[in-house]
């Protein structure tokens, strides 16, 4: 080794050791996953918020100082949900909406715009399905349900929020997919092709928006919703062995797992990352 090139690392070294604990500082600050200032001063719109991983989210983007417009077609439940988030010093309006409706999208998004002056995260969590059965007895109603609320209403809501992401300067959209389409579920045929339309939509938007810099991600979560919890009083034995699979030996949490991804999808702290699937479900699941 040449002396210059060795005193010149001894001297990177000695530069780096001093500096340590002020850059150690400085990162923790700005790079801190769910820290409550993430999200300041970004308007953003979840839908699916009044029960569930939706309410999950809605109140950790709350926490981490989103404002928020959340919707649902359950308006009482949405109610409850605004009045305690307001309780709480959050900025939140709702509007209940059926998203099969053919307006629905537009309404939801500029409510927000009117509320807000802009549009900066879009999260669409909303989906409607009929109970599981195996795809020879399922109907085209039950198709067309899972469809209307799931992939349509994706594909609208982002449509409706493209031209203010853009005045915005860019922003996040966050979509849900689901192992039950990524993998597979017996009984989840029409939910599980819904979920990868959502997917492979998602894809390409964020191929095309990347140069308006809006970023397009794809959450398949497994978590304690209702849902769960009627499945594992119904059903314990299929309930645990579905749990017992899970690598982590638990089911998530919508607002510490689901929300916490979720929030930091929507900040600045992952401006570079867009295009992805990921799956929040303690290792369960498949990545393709």
């Amino acid at each position: 080794m040449k002396e210059g090139t060795g005193t010149a690392r001894k001297a990177l070294w000695v530069d780096l050791a001093s500096n340590k604990s002020t850059e150690g500082a400085n990162r923790k600050e700005l790079m801190s996953y769910t820290h409550p200032k993430s999200l300041e001063g970004k308007a953003v719109v979840v839908t699916g918020s009044a029960r569930g991983i939706g309410r999950g989210i809605a109140r950790t983007l709350a926490r981490n100082g989103a404002r928020l417009l959340v919707t649902d077609i359950l308006a009482d439940d949405l109610e409850t949900l605004r009045e305690d988030m307001t309780s709480h010093g959050t900025d939140v309006h709702s509007i209940a909406a059926d998203l099969r409706e053919p307006d629905a999208a537009e309404r939801i998004i500029e409510e927000a715009y009117r509320k807000f002056g802009a549009v900066h995260g879009l999260v669409n969590n909303a989906m409607a399905i009929k109970p599981p059965s195996p795809l020879e007895c399922q109907t085209l109603a039950d198709f067309d349900l899972a469809i209307s609320t799931g992939p349509r209403a994706t594909f609208a809501l982002m449509k409706a929020a493209y031209p203010h992401l853009v005045s915005a300067g860019g922003g996040s959209i966050v979509n849900f997919g689901s192992g039950a389409g990524a993998a597979g579920e017996p009984g989840f045929a029409s939910y599980g092709a819904a979920k990868e339309s959502i997917r492979g939509l998602s894809r390409v938007a964020a191929l095309e928006w990347g140069a308006d810099n809006i970023r397009v991600n794809v959450v398949l979560p497994f978590a304690r919703t209702e849902g769960t919890d009627y499945w594992e009083q119904t059903d314990p034995e299929a309930f645990n062995a579905a749990v017992n699979a899970v690598p982590l030996k638990r089911i998530g949490d919508s607002e510490k797992d689901v929300g916490a991804l979720v929030s930091f999808l929507l900040s600045d702290d992952s401006t570079y990352l867009t295009a992805q699937s990921i799956f929040v479900a303690g290792g369960s699941g498949v990545s393709r």
